[in-house]
């Protein structure tokens, strides 16, 4: 097995980090490695946003589901999917584009992603930690403000970076699904109830099928985050496919 994919397999999420700083010359190789992605078309629909400011960072930590660690962080990132450059550039040549649509939303957010995900293969290459929060796309109206976010600019991943601690460098990562329950060839096909408790086994424990699933839908999907996001997307949705 290669280093590449032994790290893509050892990799875990980090919330807690050394007091250590990330060198300019870190930062810029995980920027790059992060534009480097692959692209639709080679526009790189997307914009980083490199938050240093340190009062933005309390904020966001706050915002985002009042995750202290965020603000702890030495380098946060905020990927928006952004189609505004390329209309502005439309517009600019003379050209006469047509209204973006909810499948331009969906490719942009497509381009942010795999951008954000070649930064956290590169910060791991480094030995930098890292940790998606998901929590950015909530509170449109409040983090629009925050951010100068205009139409046509959505953020819809966070990453924070640093070294992590020893313990977390020990801490044991969550197991996955298997392979089995995951890849299916050729086709889709839906999971009878008999698959779905096996796929699961590994997780519910002495609790159970039943109570650990239903516990984990009020928690999670249920939860007033989960309402929220789904509202603050809806509403990113919305402002992007309105008329002018």
């Amino acid at each position: 097995m290669n280093n590449i994919i032994q790290s893509l397999l050892s990799r875990k999420s980090v919330r807690v980090f050394e007091e250590r700083a990330i060198t300019p010359e870190e930062k810029k190789a995980i920027l790059i490695s992060a534009m480097e992605a692959p692209t639709a078309g080679n526009q790189q629909l997307y914009t980083i946003l490199d938050i240093t400011d340190q009062n933005l960072k309390d904020q966001l930590a706050e915002s985002c589901d009042h995750q202290p660690f965020i603000a702890k962080a030495p380098l946060v990132l905020i990927f928006c999917a952004d189609k505004l450059k390329w209309l502005d550039a439309y517009i600019e040549a003379g050209a006469e584009p047509r209204q973006p649509g909810v499948g331009d939303l969906l490719l942009a957010i497509e381009d942010a992603m795999i951008a954000a995900q070649n930064a956290v293969v590169a910060a791991e290459s480094l030995g930098i930690g890292s940790c998606y929060i998901g929590d950015i796309l909530e509170k449109k109206e409040f983090h629009q403000q925050l951010l100068n976010l205009p139409r046509y600019v959505v953020p819809i991943g966070m990453l924070v970076f640093g070294y992590p601690t020893q313990q977390q460098k020990e801490r044991v990562k969550p197991r996955r699904f298997a392979l089995t329950d995951v890849v299916q060839e050729n086709t889709y096909r839906r999971l009878t109830g008999e698959e779905l408790r096996k796929m699961y086994a590994h997780r519910v424990g002495e609790q159970g099928f039943d109570k650990w699933i239903q516990a984990f839908c009020n928690r999670k999907y249920n939860s007033d985050f989960s309402k929220e996001m789904s509202r603050s997307a809806q509403a990113y949705v919305e402002e992007w496919m309105n008329k002018d």
